[in-house]
């Protein structure tokens, strides 16, 4: 019998205990359970070859993640994390704290999309949120789609949702595994009544023609973690069954990606192929009987991005110019090509849209934001800075009175709602009466964000965002999160967030290290940290940490780190090439076994940010830094805990199962690793429900503390 069978019958045979209210039995269980070791995990060797390279990989049967003794394995190790997570409550606890930060946290305003603004909020706060509509701003909220009514079940939950051009329907997605296929269902907006019409394995939210019907991809894949096996866009027109829907692409046989949007009615649509080295457009003229695809651009780069069609004219922006402009061409004519905001050095155009007559472009500079009002032709009409280190959104724009509405927003400041009138340049606080002014839980200035950049090994001027309480001593001794994402370009802004104003209240510093493989800096940053390239990526994390504690902000001793997904894999290289620099580290649904990327999902759809296997010299770079196969018999590394869901059909949990069975079997592994894999959740976390999403921060948080200051 395997050790995790015995472990949770023995949990079982102790439940019975305690309704027998045999307390002292309890007790002492208690004191058992955390003086043991971690779990055992068998060993069933497997021979893992390529491009002439062997090694053996004892974990393999771990990915055959939906088999009963996997999930066994897998309820034994929740049952080993659960029980420490309890024991640290009674030292940390923080999830009064962070519900009482966040009831007293104002809210940002609602989204005006077409006629109506809408926003999610929890009727009950132990179920999913529901959908809501107001007419007017300053209206009550009326309920559109609530996933429990509709389905009876604590587990679904709104994933997205999209009104149709004119208001009159409402496409709602909803999910009840946290995976990333969902079942979208729609609503008469007048009438509050959900239709018939069900869409089932959609893969994308709703892209309307008028309010005719969507385009969505389908994904049918039969089994969650399975490679894909399909990718397809449909048409579905309202008030018939999906098995009427129109295939407007199949791109499974090419094995190709795409992305669709669509303009007035003008469907276009984006392939890419397996690479990523190049892509095709397309549109189509809707209206029509048939749906016909014409190509009006062919294997442009693929850092060529499409930003709006509008008026006939397509706006995008190249490679050419690292930080990004705005460009134009007629849609018939593409050497019809005019430059209509240049770019402007150092300063990162991160968003770009059309308000009315305007164009609104927002910036990011080191440590400041800001947007700037052109007219359509990109004229210079108004620029809005954006105070105290912010971020912000436009939510939408009134074309009578000329304001946008934007909300700003920070690391500990949560969300201000203000307008910015266009002619004028007054900006001004918005409230309502369901948006009235609150005291801020801590004054603008008792935090302090600064942002400043240290150089890598190899000179780079690297971006990292740092935040602590205002007169905090830095002697090296303050219990220190460092965080990083650093992949596919995406650009990292603040995200207010209570759970982490609770641990800087409790002498703790944060960090946000824009490494290379983000897009912080231009698209060669996103470059430099890109496939073959990707150890810059870790390299600059590395650095970040020694930065930290040479300038004193933290210690060895002191100092944790995270990461979720792409930041997961960047923490797990971190902990594996330097376990003496951290003391805490938490992942999140990461990717750990880089040999075997491929086999699960859509994994050889991320080749071009990783390195393909299949290339010998990319093969080779993926093992280099590979988190699972890097790890080493005689290394103690630092305590971990490994979080990831058990519906994660986006980076499989078995890449989590994997690294912490190799982790904790080890004689020389003395710090503990937990693996906690969270239920009916996929890879965005948590349930939906209020209760849960407070839990897992609560668990973080009391993790980190209670190990930093142990």
């Amino acid at each position: 019998m395997h050790l995790y069978v015995k472990f949770a019958n023995l949990r079982a045979i102790v439940q019975s205990m305690l309704k027998k209210n045999y307390n002292l039995f309890a007790l002492l269980f208690s004191a058992v359970v955390f003086s043991q070791s971690m779990p055992v995990t068998k060993k069933t060797p497997t021979v893992v070859s390529r491009h002439n390279i062997s090694f053996t990989d004892d974990y393999a049967w771990l990915e055959a993640m939906e088999s009963e003794s996997v999930i066994n394995w897998r309820n034994a190790q929740n049952e080993f994390t659960n029980l420490h997570l309890e024991e640290v409550k009674k030292k940390w606890s923080s999830a009064f704290k962070i519900k009482e930060y966040d009831h007293y946290s104002s809210n940002a305003m609602p989204k005006k999309l077409g006629k109506y603004y809408y926003l999610r909020l929890y009727r009950d706060k132990n179920k999913a949120v529901s959908l809501f509509y107001k007419e007017k701003l300053n209206d009550y909220s009326i309920e559109l789609a609530n996933p429990f009514k509709i389905y009876k079940d604590e587990r679904a939950r709104l994933v997205g949702y999209k009104p149709s051009t004119n208001s009159m329907f409402v496409a709602v997605e909803f999910n009840k595994t946290g995976g990333d296929k969902s079942e979208m269902r729609f609503v008469n907006i007048s009438t509050k009544n959900l239709l018939d019409d069900t869409l089932l394995n959609v893969n994308s939210s709703a892209e309307w023609f008028g309010d005719e019907g969507v385009f969505y991809k389908r994904n049918l894949n039969l089994r969650t973690f399975e490679k894909d096996s399909t990718s397809q866009l449909f048409y579905h027109k309202i008030g018939t069954p999906q098995t009427d829907d129109t295939l407007v692409l199949d791109a499974t046989a090419s094995g190709n990606s795409f992305g669709f949007k669509v303009w007035g009615n003008k469907l276009i649509l984006i392939e890419s192929d397996k690479d990523q080295d190049s892509k095709n457009y397309y549109q189509a003229t809707l209206g029509n009987t048939k749906i016909v695809l014409e190509k009006f651009l062919e294997d442009r780069d693929s850092n060529f991005k499409l930003l709006n069609y509008r008026d006939g004219r397509v706006y995008f922006s190249t490679k050419a110019f690292d930080w990004g402009e705005v460009r134009s061409f007629d849609i018939n004519n593409p050497k019809d090509e005019k430059v209509v905001v240049p770019q402007i050095y150092t300063h990162l155009l991160t968003n770009s849209g059309f308000y009315g007559d305007y164009l609104v472009c927002e910036y990011k500079v080191l440590g400041k934001n800001y947007l700037i009002v052109y007219d359509k032709n990109g004229g210079f009409v108004r620029r809005f800075d954006v105070p105290y280190s912010m971020d912000f959104r436009v939510n939408f724009y009134n074309p009578e009175t000329k304001n946008l509405f934007v909300t700003f927003y920070s690391y500990t400041i949560p969300y201000l709602n203000y307008t910015l009138n266009i002619e004028t340049g007054q900006s001004n606080p918005y409230f309502n009466d369901f948006l009235p002014p609150m005291p801020t839980l801590f004054p603008f200035d008792h935090f302090v964000t600064t942002a400043v950049t240290y150089k890598s090994r190899d000179g780079e001027d690297v971006p990292i965002t740092i935040v602590y309480k205002k007169g905090l001593s830095l002697d090296g001794n303050n219990p220190t999160l460092l965080t990083a994402y650093g992949g596919y370009g995406v650009v990292n802004g603040p995200n207010y967030n209570p759970a982490l104003l609770y641990f800087l209240e409790k002498g703790g510093v944060f960090a946000f290290a824009h490494v290379r493989g983000g897009g912080e800096k231009g698209r060669k940053w996103q470059k430099a940290g890109q496939g073959i390239n990707k150890p810059n990526t870790f390299n600059d994390f590395i650095d970040a940490a020694e930065f930290l504690i040479a300038q004193k902000y933290t210690s060895p001793q002191k100092l944790g780190i995270t990461g979720g997904s792409h930041g997961g894999l960047v923490v797990g290289v971190a902990m594996t090439k330097r376990p003496d620099l951290f003391k805490v580290v938490i992942q999140k649904m990461g990717v750990f076994d880089m040999a075997q990327t491929g086999k699960f999902t859509y994994g050889e759809k991320n080749y071009y940010e990783y390195g393909n296997p299949e290339i010998e010299k990319e093969y080779e770079s993926l093992l280099g830094y590979s988190p699972f196969n890097n790890i080493k018999d005689d290394v103690n590394y630092p305590t971990t805990l490994i979080i990831t869901s058990e519906n994660d059909d986006r980076v499989a949990p078995a890449h989590s199962y994997k690294f912490a069975a190799k982790l904790q079997n080890r004689t020389a592994q003395k710090n503990p690793i937990y693996l906690k894999t969270l239920q009916h959740s996929g890879h965005s976390g948590s349930t939906g429900r209020y209760a849960d999403s407070i839990n897992e921060e609560a668990d973080f948080y009391n993790f980190l503390l209670y190990h930093l200051n142990e």
